[in-house]
């Protein structure tokens, strides 16, 4: 499978992309495009670029260099944030805010809705329906401080959900959960998938998310090594991987990207 080329169906259609941070180049030289309806896993080792690759996606990392489209629109003319759902790690679910769940999902809704204004049925409608998708309907009105790990990132997904978006990132949501919740979190993705959204699930293991996969990305060293049919955990993480597998992307180039502002995605 190819990125060579964009078609009227990419949501997301990044070129010659590159991130640094403090000056040091971190992603360099990346094609990507994820197409409509496409549950892309985008894997690799620790420190290989993926979730920075990501927040460049969202805009909450500026490109260096570079050109990105978001729903066939440039980057910086993108205003359709309630399409694009952002999922980070658990570390942000309570942020030290003694926030219930239902408060948390509910701020989801803030790209649909106009600051100060009261939340509408549809609103609390989204927010119900969010929080049943990920199975927390009687941890509801707990504060977050008291769920567990896992269950903390059911709240994240939910959250995004309620914005109803059509677009969602993940940024490695099964790290340090317990299988039960592994298995919660993958129901809630099939139902995603099965909605017709568009993910992007950022992984070091796939563990019980593998069977949602239509198309592996993995990355070693800030560029894309592979990008092709799904590939398993241990095909993944094998010390010659990169040798058979290796897919050839271009340098960075082109013209520079202007730093980008940012993303509405930081400030939910």
């Amino acid at each position: 499978m190819t990125t060579a080329s964009a078609s009227g169906d990419a949501v997301v259609d990044l070129r010659r992309g590159a991130i640094t941070i403090a000056g040091r180049p971190v992603v360099r030289g990346v094609d990507l495009v994820v197409r409509s309806g496409e549950f892309l896993a985008l894997m690799g080792a620790n420190g290989s670029g993926k979730s920075t690759l990501v927040r460049g996606l969202t805009g909450l990392r500026p490109l260096a260099t570079g050109e990105l489209r978001l729903f066939d629109t440039p980057f910086d003319d993108f205003r359709d944030w309630h399409r694009v759902g952002f999922v980070p790690q658990r570390s942000g679910a309570s942020s030290g805010v003694p926030s219930s769940v239902w408060e948390v999902v509910a701020s989801g809704r803030l790209t649909r809705r106009r600051l100060l204004h009261r939340l509408s049925r549809a609103d609390r409608t989204a927010i119900d329906e969010a929080i049943g998708v990920v199975g927390l309907e009687r941890e509801a009105r707990y504060g977050v401080s008291q769920l567990s790990g896992g269950q903390q990132q059911r709240a994240l997904i939910a959250r995004a959900l309620a914005g109803q978006p059509d677009l969602f990132f993940l940024d490695e949501p099964t790290a340090g959960v317990d299988l039960p919740n592994q298995q919660a979190l993958a129901q809630a993705l099939d139902t995603l998938k099965r909605r017709g959204s568009t993910v992007v699930l950022v992984a070091h293991e796939l563990g019980a998310m593998a069977p949602l996969v239509d198309r592996s990305v993995v990355m070693r060293d800030g560029r894309i090594a592979y990008d092709g049919e799904p590939l398993a955990d241990h095909e993944v993480h094998h010390p010659d991987f990169g040798e058979a597998h290796t897919h050839h992307h271009s340098e960075p180039g082109g013209r520079d990207h202007s730093p980008h502002v940012g993303s509405p995605l930081d400030r939910r």
